[in-house]
Formats: C-alpha cells, sequence, structure tokens
C-alpha cells in the first residue's frame, strides 16, 4: 500500500514537472513574440519621420511612401504571426528601396534628421533580427517538447499547440533591392 501511494505521488510530481515545463516554454515563446511586437512598433513609430523627411528630396518615390502607408495599416489590423511576418518582409523591402534610392541625394545624407533616422532605423532593424531568431529559438524549442516523448503525453493531455515559426513569405523580401533611376 505505501510503495503505490509513493508511486501516485511519484507521478503526479512527474505530471507536475513536466506541466509546468510546458508552460514556462509557452510563456517564453509568447514573451519573445511580444518582443518582436514591441520592435516592430517601434519600427512602425519611426517610419512616418523618416518618410516626411525624406519626401522632400525624393518627390518621385510617391508609390513606395504610399505602400509603406498602406503596409503600416495592414500590420496595424494583422494579428497572426505569419501575416506580420509577411508584412515585415514587404515593409524591409520598402525601407531598402529607399535607403538604396537616398544614396543618390547627397543633401538628403548631409540631413541631420535623415542621419538620425536612419541610424534609428537600422538600430531597430538589427533589435527585429535578434527579436525574431530569439523567437524562433524559443519557439523550436517549445514545438520540441510537444513532439518528445513523454512531455507529448502531458502535452496532449492539456491541450497545448504548436506555434508558428516567424518565417518571410515573400520572395521579394529575400532579393537583393534593384534601384532604376530610368523608370
Amino acid at each position: 500500500m505505501v510503495i503505490a501511494i509513493v508511486l501516485i505521488v511519484l507521478l503526479v510530481i512527474w505530471v507536475i514537472s513536466i506541466y509546468n515545463g510546458l508552460v514556462k516554454s509557452k510563456l517564453k515563446v509568447d514573451n519573445a513574440w511580444s518582443q518582436i511586437d514591441v520592435q516592430l512598433q517601434r519600427r512602425f513609430d519611426l517610419i512616418p519621420n523618416f518618410v516626411e523627411t525624406v519626401k522632400g528630396y525624393m518627390a518621385h518615390e510617391s508609390e513606395t511612401f504610399e505602400k509603406i502607408a498602406a503596409l503600416r495599416t495592414s500590420w496595424a489590423n494583422s494579428s497572426s504571426v505569419g501575416e506580420k511576418a509577411k508584412l515585415d518582409g514587404e515593409l524591409s523591402g520598402a525601407l531598402k528601396t529607399i535607403m538604396a534610392v537616398s544614396e543618390n541625394y547627397p543633401e538628403l545624407k548631409a540631413n541631420t534628421n535623415f542621419s538620425e533616422l536612419s541610424e534609428e532605423l537600422r538600430n531597430t532593424e538589427n533589435k527585429i533580427s535578434f527579436s525574431r531568431q530569439f523567437y524562433n529559438d524559443s519557439v523550436t524549442m517549445y514545438n520540441t517538447k510537444l513532439e518528445l516523448f513523454p512531455s507529448n503525453i502531458i502535452a496532449g493531455m492539456f491541450n497545448f499547440k504548436a506555434r508558428e515559426l516567424f518565417a518571410t513569405e515573400s520572395d521579394e523580401a529575400r532579393k537583393n533591392v534593384k534601384v532604376d533611376f530610368n523608370n
């Protein structure tokens, strides 16, 4: 009788331990996503000032500015990791275009606001990159726990679901920016 009680207690402790590990991993994924969200919001907050600074010098790039405005609106209305990843890739491409085109405007490059804002955007892009990597590492560890025995049994019992990795779906975001002044 005593052995049965000890085994039951050990089993309960084992289940609690695995459950708590899964909860910790899930919360780490949620925190990692929140960090991406914070950095993306920071970038979106910087963009209007950046665009206004650049507009006066690059009037013929109005299509890019309109695309950025539309992407900001879409991003604010999106909720899933996949949607935000796709929009993030498109926005990164548009920002790369502006940065590449700005190389041909010495007055713009000399502008203090432009220099400060582009440095802030570069720093933010680095933070976003790090946050994405941390998120994907956290998701991979969490999803791995959901698949490995014996935690997969506990995960199934308590309805833990796999999370989506932050991946760029846009082929455009994977390409180098091509700047063509002949159009």
